[in-house]
């Protein structure tokens, strides 16, 4: 019960309170660039997908330390969240700096993300890991082509960013280490489907 009511609480905080850091963001101290409108807009659009990366997350780590009966994993999934929440707050920042707005889909996007996440834990720790592992690399895998598509010149948003994507690989490595199973490759290639669709409507919804 009481996993359950911080699940509760969790995706009530991700969803309708503006995220609050425990750590001061990349950004701080870099002044906001001067950004054509167009210029402004793509940056706005990739902040909103990465956002919806972090509300993804929230739902995955929070439904499986729901789940899983290995206190030490619990722990460890907790802390991961706890960062993930940082990462929440960062982005939150910047659509605010950037006058965007974050996705109108994010009570989906987190829905179907605590599915996954629970079905996962369900299955074994090993694979709720492989999870972790795979979602962590696309992650990754997508805050670099962002580094390749902000503007240059938007040094707040790249400094996020790059400090994102240093997390979630850190990320993917505790939980490769912690034993993850690696997942089928049609498990792998439908979870980045899943991801293509999610970033291509949050590009603009």
């Amino acid at each position: 019960m009481d996993s359950l009511l911080i699940a509760a609480d969790n995706a009530l905080r991700t969803l309708l309170a503006r995220p609050g850091a425990s750590e001061e963001t990349p950004a701080h101290g870099l002044a906001e660039a001067a950004l054509t409108p167009a210029q402004k807009k793509r940056a706005g659009a990739l902040m909103r997908v990465n956002h919806v990366g972090e509300v993804c997350a929230q739902a995955l780590y929070t439904a499986q330390a729901t789940v899983t009966r290995d206190s030490r994993l619990r722990i460890h999934l907790q802390q991961a969240a706890r960062e993930e929440t940082d990462h929440l707050a960062w982005t939150r920042q910047r659509l605010d700096a950037l006058g965007a707005r974050p996705s109108l889909l994010n009570p989906l996007w987190f829905a179907g993300a605590f599915a996954l996440g629970l079905v996962a834990a369900r299955v074994g720790d090993r694979v709720s890991l492989g999870f972790v592992v795979e979602t962590e690399n696309q992650v990754a895998a997508h805050l670099q082509s962002h580094l390749a598509r902000l503007p240059e010149q938007d040094l707040a948003s790249r400094a996020v960013v790059a400090r994102m994507k240093a997390d979630e690989e850190r990320h993917a490595m505790q939980a490769r280490a912690a034993g993850a199973l690696e997942l089928p490759a049609p498990v792998r290639a439908a979870m980045k489907a899943a991801a293509r669709v999610m970033t291509t409507t949050a590009h603009y919804l």
